[in-house]
């Protein structure tokens, strides 16, 4: 099939661009330079030229602190953006798959979150992306909305300084030999090679719809860094950042966990526990 990954350069669009062209599919790799979201002609021009059977929406504005600063430049790239896809999809012909976030939840249900629940976002960034999500399902009948979290992969992420989080733990227990971390936060860390197999699996059925899609399991952002640490056998003194420590500087969802529950209702879950998925990540180093 002819696939068309938007932000084919960032930390999951690699992994999703990889991840068909493993499945046998051609792949064209799309990155900023090549479109502009927030310019439906752009948009247009773009994917009526390439035709494309499966437009991957992976590009976001998703540093939160930016999205606060910047709330339309925000929606312009993950609302309007979404929405000029969504249009240009549907007059193509192609089924659109749009990745969204966790951040679209207040976190006060403090049990996993599925999708018959009603989102409530705490900042910019969740607006935005939820404002995205409703148009990407009101435009295109052809869609999944895939919603995931806490995500990590070998690619940078150019919008957080380059490092995701397992390598900024164990670059900074290189260098500090102590490292304090917050446990008021509960997500699901999930690989983006995970994400990406179970893109295209998903994309391969006409099941559209709105899923969630991470690893199985949860944790604090503690309790994952004391996993990295012990899969790689890393010598550190990991302690529990005090409440006033890193004071957030945006509201966030202090329990934002996903179930699965439309992926595994059809049978297409791939996700593994997390730490397994750590495990898999982190294999070469801990092998060393």
């Amino acid at each position: 099939m002819k696939i068309t990954v938007i932000g084919a350069n960032g930390q999951l669009g690699t992994d999703v661009s990889r991840a068909f062209m493993e499945n046998g599919d051609a792949v064209s790799s799309l990155t900023h330079s090549d479109v502009e979201l927030s310019s439906i002609d752009s948009v247009s021009n773009c994917l009526t030229t390439l035709r494309p059977q499966i437009v991957v929406n992976a590009a976001a504005m998703h540093h939160v602190e930016n999205c606060e600063r910047d709330p339309e430049r925000a929606f312009a790239v993950n609302g309007l953006g979404a929405r000029n896809l969504a249009l240009v999809a549907r007059d193509v012909g192609a089924t659109l798959v749009h990745v969204s976030t966790d951040y679209v939840f207040d976190g006060a249900k403090r049990s996993p979150y599925e999708e018959k629940d009603a989102p409530r976002p705490l900042n910019v960034y969740g607006n935005t992306k939820l404002s995205g999500e409703y148009f990407v399902r009101s435009i295109v009948d052809k869609h999944f909305v895939v919603r995931t979290s806490a995500i990590y992969g070998k690619n940078p992420c150019r919008a957080k300084g380059g490092r995701n989080f397992v390598e900024l733990m164990l670059k900074l227990a290189a260098e500090r030999g102590e490292v304090k971390v917050v446990d008021g936060e509960i997500v699901t860390p999930t690989p983006t090679e995970e994400l990406s197999r179970q893109i295209v699996a998903l994309s391969q059925t006409d099941f559209y719809g709105l899923y969630h899609a991470t690893a199985e399991g949860s944790c604090s952002w503690y309790e994952f860094a004391r996993e990295i640490f012990t899969v790689t056998n890393t010598p550190v003194r990991l302690k529990v950042a005090g409440p006033n420590e890193f004071p957030a500087k945006v509201p966030r969802p202090t329990y934002s966990v996903l179930e699965n529950r439309a992926l595994k209702n059809h049978g297409l879950s791939v996700f593994k526990p997390w730490q397994e998925g750590l495990r898999e990540y982190l294999s070469p180093v801990a092998c060393r």
